[in-house]
């Protein structure tokens, strides 16, 4: 083999072991401190299940951009996992959409206008910052307009508010959208995908902190 032929070579070799070593950092399983953070204290979760919250606005470009990977997500999530939805309020004008989302619950209308919510906001640039503005809106969407104004003026809907408000400080969300496992760990400022790819491992590691507990209880019940 002449010098030509076996630089040539070496190159070869060179170039397809960068591209093996940058595909394999690509893929790098979650790092604590990198891709997710530990919530001190954590927080009580409010199903048996592993919890999965998403802290949201829908006037957030960036909850926007993720809004389609996560429903996708939800489709096929693993078993035992439940999401749910906190509408995030850092400032007052981030209040009527955090009580539109809870109106719309108690109706039975969230999963309805939920993606027409984020587009109105993202790419429509339709101003809902006030009941009148939301309320002629979910009208045009088939919503029952009084009946969504008596969900968002109700008690029920005023409380599930000051819990969200509760849980943006207690869990110390400063940004959205924020994905929050099983109470305990934080996964935000990551593009869509890698936030879905870090999600799935940190759901894993969850679900082998709760196999010692489910062990126990069968035991119990074996008892």
């Amino acid at each position: 083999m002449n010098f030509a032929v076996k630089f040539r070579s070496t190159i070869k070799m060179l170039v397809a072991a960068t591209l093996l070593l940058a595909g394999s950092s690509a893929f790098a399983a979650a790092e604590l401190g990198r891709d997710y953070k530990l919530l001190n204290p954590p927080q009580p979760v409010s199903t048996q299940k592993i919890e999965v919250l998403e802290f949201f606005f829908y006037g957030c470009s960036h909850c926007f951009d993720l809004h389609p990977h996560l429903v996708a997500w939800e489709k096929t999530m693993p078993k035992g996992v439940e999401l749910i939805y906190v509408p995030t309020i850092f400032r007052d004008t981030w209040e009527p959409m955090a009580r539109t989302f809870y109106a719309l619950e108690a109706i039975g209308q969230v999963r309805a206008l939920h993606d027409p919510l984020f587009k109105a906001w993202n790419v429509d640039s339709i101003p809902l910052n006030d009941e009148a503005q939301i309320a002629g809106f979910v009208a045009t969407h088939g919503v029952d307009r009084a009946k969504f104004s008596a969900a968002y003026n109700s008690f029920s809907v005023q409380s599930k508010v000051v819990r969200a408000n509760q849980m943006i400080r207690s869990y110390g969300i400063s940004g959205t959208p924020s994905l929050v496992v099983d109470g305990k760990y934080l996964i935000s400022g990551l593009q869509p995908r890698d936030a879905l790819r870090v999600l799935d491992e940190v759901i894993e590691i969850a679900r082998k902190e709760h196999a010692p507990a489910n062990n126990k209880s069968k035991e119990k019940t074996a008892h």
